[in-house]
């Protein structure tokens, strides 16, 4: 017999209209000219052999890869990360499941991140009506259209709204299993969604008055991969009904294939980490491997990259001197250093917060 679930459609959702929010995105973003902060000469040094490995990779249109965590968006980087797709600095984007959602919320309503210790204490934490319900909606709408996770959300933003099939035609397709499997699949968790929801079919509007911020949107504009690599449980969207796991699975994993296929390509390439300690090195390793394995068939290596970790932790440790420190070392614990130095290419560490990096790789740039 089955344990029981904790039933979400009793839970009392609030309008984000409501909510208390601490970073406001028209009065808090960073723009690609403003001044970083103060930083010490071995710093600067890093940041400006980053940007001469980024110049190099894109002089012989190798790729650029930047992986980051929800801070990057939190702390209001967008515009500048836009600046860097649009002039082809960056060719792919990869983020986690909140740095999704801040990034949406910014676009939706110019404001996000709350009072978590007062929410959870309140029972409101992630309760939220619109950010649960239009971004699972997304997803599943995304799913059966065949797109990422990064690209549903970036098309409901770039569109203003999603188009929700009839519900005869969702019945029609997912009745063919034996000719599409897979969309057969995501047309009957539609299904299951438009009757639940009661979900009118024909184009749902909803509106992004602060778009210009959003980095989702402009890399869909810009056809430019932005790659979601979300942990089921961890985001506040898997509290609403609307939440389907098997639409961020079906979106997810396109994403983490589509990601895998740029490391593939990495070669003469740059990869930048910055912060996402669990989720950049992760995904980064076993797309690794893959992309390994098929150049190792085709007789082909894939040795010759740069990767440029940076986190706001001291490093105790010189890991391109010395290796990999033995177990009894904390630093043999620093997860994120410990894994990409056992992945081959030029490692480097760039202690520095997320702002002076991008902003001083910026200025190296000359964006």
């Amino acid at each position: 017999m089955p344990f029981p679930e904790l039933d979400r459609d009793r839970l009392r959702f609030r309008p984000l209209k409501e909510r208390k929010n601490r970073v406001f995105i028209e009065q808090d973003h960073v723009s690609p000219s403003a001044s970083p902060g103060p930083l010490g000469p071995e710093t600067l040094a890093a940041i400006r052999k980053a940007g001469r490995a980024v110049k190099e990779a894109r002089s012989q249109s190798r790729p650029v890869v930047l992986a980051f965590g929800a801070h990057t968006i939190k702390n209001g980087l967008s515009p500048v990360l836009i600046r860097l797709i649009q002039t082809g600095w960056l060719t792919h984007l990869a983020t986690n499941g909140a740095g999704i959602i801040h990034d949406w919320e910014f676009a939706y309503q110019g404001a996000s991140s709350e009072d978590v210790r007062e929410n959870v204490r309140l029972g409101r934490f992630g309760i939220w009506e619109e950010t649960g319900r239009y971004l699972n909606l997304a997803l599943l709408v995304g799913a059966y259209e065949g797109l990422g996770y990064g690209e549903s959300i970036g098309s409901l933003v770039q569109n203003d709204g999603l188009d929700i099939p009839a519900k005869t035609e969702l019945i029609r397709i997912a009745g063919q299993a034996d000719l599409d499997p897979e969309r057969a699949a995501a047309a009957a968790d539609l299904v299951w969604a438009v009757e639940h929801f009661d979900l009118q079919p024909g184009f749902l509007r909803v509106e992004h008055p602060f778009k210009q911020y959003g980095l989702q949107a402009a890399a869909f504009r810009l056809q430019v991969p932005f790659t979601a690599h979300p942990m089921f449980g961890h985001d506040i969207i898997y509290t609403h009904p609307l939440n389907r796991g098997a639409a961020v699975g079906r979106t997810a994993e396109r994403d983490f294939l589509v990601f895998a296929r740029a490391i593939a390509d990495l070669e003469g390439g740059v990869y930048i980490s910055l912060g996402s300690a669990v989720m950049s090195p992760m995904i980064f390793e076993k797309s690794l491997s893959m992309a390994r394995n098929l150049a190792d068939q085709e007789g082909r290596k894939i040795e010759d990259f740069s990767i440029f970790v940076v986190d706001l932790a001291e490093s105790s440790w010189d890991w391109q001197k010395d290796g990999e420190p033995p177990p009894d070392n904390p630093a043999y614990y620093v997860r994120y250093l410990k894994t990409f130095s056992r992945m081959g290419g030029r490692l480097s560490y760039v202690q520095a917060d997320n702002r002076d990096f991008l902003l001083v790789l910026g200025r190296e740039l000359r964006l």
